[in-house]
Order: structure tokens, then C-alpha cells, then sequence
């Protein structure tokens, strides 16, 4: 069992929690991610770990209710625990080649990416970010970014604040004014992801994106996280979760991640 210390409110239907997670925590890298269980009846959901503190030995995860389990994680209530967390899991991130490094978030993406930020910094390397949301009130940790990054860039749908449009508008206009990126790190809902690595192509720079597809043991026996890159079968939980974006064949990937909408929907009308 796994004690949830505080839970955040951060928007309508996301949550910030800190839960106890001592061996994790002591191991984990900014990239990886762990799989929980809100009971023992519950199903395997991978989440990717934004935060952690090795001293306090704790996980600070972001969680959107989207489906069944985890519209039951936001029934609970700090001081409660979820059943069990299994991790780190996959690969972390290694940028430390690159000097000039774009990291772009969309939505709680940002939370991915946000980890890496933090650790460059911690490095003496620098990095920049494009942070993206609906709304201004649906960005997350901006001040951590803009500690922990040379600059800051945000982009709205709606012109709440920054620039109004898309990430793939402000990285656009970055490179039209002749920004020097050698890598961009994207995060955010496949179609976004997609969009930005059509943006970087013609220009030639590495982008890694993070392939938030269907899991259940994360060890790479069951493959329901398999997907195309560069013609090859891959498994995000060993293989990734990141992989070269313009690699990945995000209209396979995105057609699979519909595969259990139908018993999602059931799922939560049964409650």
C-alpha cells in the first residue's frame, strides 16, 4: 500500500498527488514512469513521474480523469492509499548531448517534461520550454519552468495568455526568426505531438517524443503497448516510453489508443 500524502487541485479534472513510494524514489530519473493500481481489483495504469524527492521518498504524479480508474483515484482522499505502485519503469531521459534544447508541453505533457528542466539545471545546462493549454488556468508548474529555464514560451487556444494558437505556432515562429535548436522534447496528446514533429522535419532536428499508449505489466510480455517506428514493432514500457518522433507512426498509434473507449464508457456509467 501506498499512502497519498496531499493532493492538489490544478484544474477541473486534474489532480496533483505526492504519494509514498520510498524504492522508487530512491531510483527513478525524469522520464520514467510507474504503473498503479487503485485497489486489488483495479486495472494496471501507467503514470509518468513528474516530481520526486529522494529524501522524503515520495512521487509527485499528475493524474486527469479520462477513464474508469482514474475517475476511482479521484475518489480518494489524502491519508487514503492506492494498492500498489510498481516502478521506475522504461528508460529515462538522456539530453545531455544536446546544447540547445527546446522542451514543449502540452496539457499535464508538461508534467513530463518538467523533471528534465529541473535536471539540466541541476547540470549547468540549459534549456527552453513552450508550455501549451486550452485555457491559463490549465498550465501547469510555469514557475518551475521559468526557474529552471533560460525561457519560458506559452501558447493558448483561447489567447488567455501568450501567444494565441497551438505550440507548433510559437515553435514555428522560433525557427522562422532563427532559433537555434538542436533537440525538441515534446509531450502532450498524440495529435500534438505529431504536429510538432511535422514542424521540426524540414529542418532536420531531433525530436523525442513520449508515447503515452495502452499498457498493463510494462515488463513487454503482453504487447498492448507495441507501436511502428521506422517499420519496426516496438513496446514503449522497455522500448521507450521515448522514441524519435519522426519515427513513430502516430495514425496507427492513435487508432489503437480508441481500442477500449466503448468499455471505457461502461465502465464509468457502472460507476
Amino acid at each position: 500500500m501506498n499512502k497519498i500524502l496531499k493532493i492538489i487541485d490544478m484544474a477541473n479534472n486534474v489532480k496533483e498527488y505526492v504519494v509514498e513510494a520510498q524504492d522508487i524514489a530512491k531510483h527513478c530519473l525524469p522520464g520514467q514512469f510507474i504503473i498503479l493500481r487503485v485497489n486489488e481489483e483495479g486495472e494496471r495504469v501507467p503514470f509518468t513521474i513528474c516530481d520526486y524527492d529522494r529524501e522524503q521518498g515520495t512521487l509527485t504524479l499528475l493524474i486527469q480523469e479520462v477513464g474508469y480508474s482514474t475517475h476511482k483515484m479521484f475518489e480518494l482522499k489524502e491519508g487514503d492509499s492506492v494498492h500498489d505502485i510498481v516502478g521506475p519503469l522504461g528508460n529515462p531521459t538522456d539530453l545531455d548531448e544536446y546544447e540547445n534544447v527546446m522542451l514543449v508541453g502540452g496539457g499535464i505533457g508538461c508534467a513530463v517534461i518538467y523533471p528534465q528542466a529541473k535536471l539540466r539545471k541541476a547540470k549547468g545546462l540549459k534549456s527552453e520550454a513552450i508550455l501549451g493549454a486550452r485555457t491559463k488556468d490549465l498550465l501547469f508548474a510555469e514557475e518551475g519552468f521559468i526557474e529552471n529555464c533560460e525561457n519560458v514560451y506559452i501558447a493558448t487556444d483561447d489567447g488567455s495568455k501568450g501567444t494565441k494558437g497551438f505550440v507548433t505556432t510559437v515553435l514555428q515562429n522560433l525557427l522562422d526568426e532563427g532559433k537555434k535548436i538542436d533537440c525538441v522534447l515534446v509531450v502532450g496528446p498524440m495529435i500534438m505531438m505529431k504536429n510538432v514533429c511535422e514542424v521540426t522535419r524540414p529542418y532536420g532536428i531531433k525530436t523525442i517524443v513520449s508515447m503515452n499508449t495502452i499498457m498493463v505489466d510494462g515488463t513487454g510480455m503482453c504487447g498492448g503497448c507495441r507501436l511502428s517506428v521506422g517499420g519496426q514493432t516496438k513496446y514503449a514500457c522497455v522500448d521507450g516510453p521515448e522514441f524519435d518522433g519522426h519515427l513513430v507512426n502516430f495514425d496507427e498509434a492513435m487508432a489503437r489508443s480508441k481500442f477500449f473507449k466503448e468499455h471505457e464508457d461502461k465502465c464509468r456509467l457502472r460507476g
